[in-house]
């Protein structure tokens, strides 16, 4: 692709990054240029976060509807699964995924509702309060 023609459609994460590609200068070699993306590129993101948002969504309605625990809502919205969380909070994933049951979760410790506070970068207190809002 020539450099005048590379795509500079503006995406979800046109403030935050350029992506930098190959492109045949008017020399004929190649160079390096800075694009800030494409249609078909932005579609894909935009189909992302509109996917992310659905699943934040959901996670939210069954925390409100007490199936799930504040934990599984704010995994959701860090964009992590079970398998990232357990890395984070060094447990097994299986005591994790049992964190987000209601009853479980009423019943951890202080200690480990801070260790998940601390990841989630809010207050224990908003977290053990959370209640789907």
């Amino acid at each position: 692709m020539k450099k005048e023609e590379l795509p500079q459609d503006p995406s979800a994460l046109a403030k935050l990054t350029d992506e930098l590609c190959y492109v045949k200068n008017e020399d004929g070699s190649y160079g390096t240029a800075l694009s800030s993306g494409w249609d078909v590129k932005k579609e894909a993101l935009d189909h992302a976060w509109d996917e992310i948002g659905e699943r934040i969504e959901h996670a939210k309605k069954e925390v409100s509807e007490g199936r799930k625990s504040p934990i599984y809502f704010f995994m959701e919205k860090h964009l992590m699964d079970e398998n990232i969380l357990s890395a984070y909070v060094k447990l097994w994933k299986f005591r994790v995924k049992r964190h987000m049951k209601p009853s479980v979760f009423k019943r951890l410790s202080p200690k480990l509702i801070k260790k998940y506070a601390d990841i989630f970068e809010i207050s224990s207190e908003e977290l053990k309060n959370y209640k789907g809002e």
